[in-house]
Parts: structure tokens; sequence; C-alpha cells
């Protein structure tokens, strides 16, 4: 192996892969929310976003599927 490398003449490439490995999105989220993520992240050290990203990765992985009942409107329920 030699002792001595000249880099000077390389020249870089960009990783022709990394626009393939995350999607920008806008979201709106309450502020409580990104509270939460972001005390979160202050106790392990990993950015908020990466926090939330984690999050719902995981949701996806385990195909969860979230329950809800909406409320209608003028409508009694007998007791």
């Amino acid at each position: 192996m030699r002792a001595h490398y000249d880099f000077s003449k390389m020249q870089g490439q960009k990783n022709p892969y990394v626009k393939l490995l995350k999607q920008a999105v806008t979201i709106r989220l309450d502020r409580d929310t990104v509270e939460y993520f972001r005390a979160l992240a202050v106790k392990t050290g990993l950015p908020y976003q990466s926090l939330i990203n984690l999050y719902l990765r995981d949701c996806a992985m385990r195909r969860k599927e979230l329950s809800l009942r909406w409320a209608m409107a003028g409508r009694r329920t007998s007791v």
C-alpha cells in the first residue's frame, strides 16, 4: 500500500440514489404534537423530524389502522 495518495485530481460524484431515500412533504401538525416530538428529541438526541418519520414508518410496517368514529351533528342518542 502506498504511503501517499494524491486525491487532488479526483472528481467526486453525487450519489444517484439519494433522491430515492427520502421524499420532502409539507404536513400541518398540531403544536402540542410537534412539542411532544421536540421534547422527545432532546431526550434521545435525534432530530424531531426523524422521530416523527420513525413513528410513522413503524405504523406503516405494522399496518396499523386508525379507528375513528365521527359524531354526527344533531343526532340524539338514547340512554
